[in-house]
């Protein structure tokens, strides 16, 4: 089997990862606050989605959510 990941893997992988750097900035406390907001506000935009099965917005949220680094 190749290494081809569908999208359908690859955005809960990110809403996972991105969940874990949620995480960090919520320990930071209140200088964290508002990157936790921008944070929380992406993964939503990736789970409804997901849960609706919109392809365009699924690829523009796991877009968005390559963004976030740790």
């Amino acid at each position: 089997m190749s290494g081809i990941r569908t999208l359908g893997d690859a955005l809960p992988d990110e809403i996972a990862r991105v969940t874990v750097i949620l995480g960090h900035y919520v320990e930071i406390g209140p200088a964290g606050a508002p990157g936790a907001m921008m944070i929380r506000a992406s993964l939503d935009r990736a789970t409804r989605a997901a849960a609706r099965g919109d392809i365009v917005a699924m690829i523009q949220a796991l877009e968005d959510l390559k963004g976030y680094t740790e």
